[in-house]
């Protein structure tokens, strides 16, 4: 497009936009037309020969009054099915669930979905652990060695993912991991011993890093103003894979397979499919989907419409930022949780109430089913709190779930009843959930430009928090109730940690105010000029 800006009338524009044309003029996001020239209200300049020569060659010289004047952006999508805002990179100001147009939200679907298939293959053992302990001879402390493991190995993986997407988007890095790590999966009927389940317990796990990318790509395609509901609303949908998997691997699957063969060989068989079903969606992602709303990395390195990125840089800033270790501890409370309740939860029913390992592993299902909504839920109060009081709006909502959390930990924990334990695990899941969704509303202001360091950051908190609370199991095992009740005091703790959330220009929990930039860019709108008006502006002219 190319596109000429002026308040008043040019004889200029005579050759090229006579009464008859579609030429309209431009002023950055402001469209108007000269009613002299009777050129139709908002239509747009577009690249012909006769337009670039003339002018160029007569609007210098002729209009003295013009504002803007330029080449059209070298990007993939000139249009887009979403509103978008051109002052944030055009990121779409909206969300539209039942859309899959590129590139917006393409790449919302793909990203929520590719995290729920890393959680079928991450936790695709878990529901049947109570089975090849047995069979394997492994202990009870070796099992919990096992499952602490597989969340240790994507602590690096997070580490190492965030400033890798800052670089090369997520979409390269989506295809990468889970394909990588379907190889493991479909190794699962290989396993003869402890040591062996811990080692392939241990590349598995890797695929959790997978959640930096769910989180980056979300943060790259929309809008500070609803990023917070975006980026709950994947991370949810792809954490639903943890009770999915429990409910498919240990109800359905694990049954089914057992109709044919042995329980041992149906154990040491049905990975395969997670595995399968991980490296077709790798594959898919990368062919289907674009890395930001105007193309690819690549190509927008080229064109110079992004700047070569350090990877070590943009780790170094983001790991300089106390606001990004703050919420490391806080997502290590609530993330965190939801990975130890993926392992414990099945183990726990079967051992303390009698359950079968399919009716155990159906009512571990439910802590993970609340991801349906309830991570997007957290967002989504987390966006309207910020709607109504800035950040420290979002900062109240994001501790009080934290609070919350905690204190149904802690009920949770002395709860001897099947019904009522079930009922408050679903309670204390939706706090959970809700925490993790209110942490990633947060996650995107602390320093845009590293976004995916900080990210990365802050999910590895999830996987170390998940480590500390794993260990804390494995240590009091075969009890329950202590680890509970001292992962529920843990998270209250974290909840206070909020007061030390100071992001710059932002208001924080209970003190300080948002700057005047800040303000203004939350009220600023733009006004397009009358019909009216631009009579008026004509007439002065004559």
């Amino acid at each position: 497009m190319y596109v000429l800006c002026s308040l008043a009338p040019c004889n200029a524009l005579f050759p090229i936009a006579n009464r008859n044309s579609a030429i309209a003029i431009q002023f950055d996001s402001i469209q108007f037309a000269p009613r002299q020239f009777n050129i139709p209200y908002g239509t747009r300049i577009y690249s012909h020969p006769l337009v670039r020569s003339t002018l160029y060659q007569h609007t210098l010289s002729h209009c003295s009054t013009i504002l803007f004047y330029s080449q059209p952006e070298p990007k993939k999508y000139q249009t887009y099915f979403l509103e978008v805002d051109p002052d944030q990179d055009d990121k779409a100001k909206e969300i539209k669930l039942c859309n899959f147009s590129r590139p917006h939200m393409r790449a919302f679907h793909c990203s929520w979905w590719c995290f729920f298939i890393a959680f079928f293959i991450w936790f695709a053992i878990a529901p049947l652990l109570s089975e090849i302990g047995p069979d394997l001879g492994i202990t009870k402390k070796e099992i919990w060695t096992s499952s602490v493991i597989s969340v240790a190995g994507t602590i690096c993986m997070r580490f190492v993912l965030g400033p890798l997407c800052d670089k090369y988007g997520a979409r390269i890095l989506f295809t990468g991991v889970l394909c990588c790590c379907a190889i493991p999966t479909a190794c699962t009927g290989l396993v003869n011993s402890a040591s062996g389940l811990i080692v392939l317990r241990l590349f598995i796990g890797l695929v959790g890093g997978t959640f930096v990318m769910c989180q980056y790509w979300t943060s790259r395609m929309f809008t500070k103003e609803v990023v917070g509901t975006a980026n709950a609303l994947v991370g949810g949908w792809g954490n639903l894979g943890g009770g999915v998997t429990q409910l498919i691997m240990g109800s359905v699957l694990f049954p089914l397979f057992k109709t044919g063969m042995s329980s041992e060989m149906a154990w040491r068989t049905v990975s395969i499919v997670p595995a399968f079903i991980g490296f077709i969606s790798g594959v898919a992602v990368y062919f289907i989907s674009d890395d930001a709303p105007k193309g690819n990395y690549k190509e927008l390195k080229k064109n110079g419409l992004m700047p070569e990125v350090s990877a070590a840089a943009s780790f170094r800033t983001g790991a300089l930022n106390l606001n990004t270790w703050v919420l490391f501890l806080q997502y290590g409370c609530c993330f965190g949780v939801e990975l130890t309740m993926n392992n414990a939860a099945a183990l726990y029913f079967k051992d303390a109430f009698g359950q079968s390992t399919e009716g155990a592993a159906a009512i571990a299902s439910l802590f993970g089913w609340m991801n349906l909504f309830a991570r997007g839920l957290g967002g989504y109060l987390s966006d309207k709190a910020n709607a109504k009081a800035g950040m420290r709006g979002r900062l109240w909502i994001h501790t009080l779930l934290l609070l919350f959390e905690g204190v149904m930990v802690l009920i949770f924990a002395n709860t001897n009843k099947l019904g009522a334990s079930i009922f408050v695990m679903v309670l204390f899941s939706l706090f959970v959930q809700g925490a993790e969704g209110s942490s990633y509303g947060i996650v995107p202001y602390v320093n845009p430009p590293v976004t995916g360091s900080i990210a990365g950051i802050v999910g590895a908190g999830g996987n170390t928090g998940a480590v500390g609370f794993g260990m804390t199991f494995r240590q009091f095992a075969p009890s329950y109730r202590e680890p509970f009740m001292i992962m529920g005091f843990t998270i209250i703790g974290s909840s206070v940690l909020s007061l030390f959330i100071r992001i710059k220009g932002h208001a924080g929990l209970i003190c300080g105010q948002d700057s005047e930039e800040v303000k203004k860019a939350n009220e600023a709108t733009i006004a397009v000029p009358a019909p009216e008006e631009e009579e008026e502006d004509a007439e002065a002219a004559e």
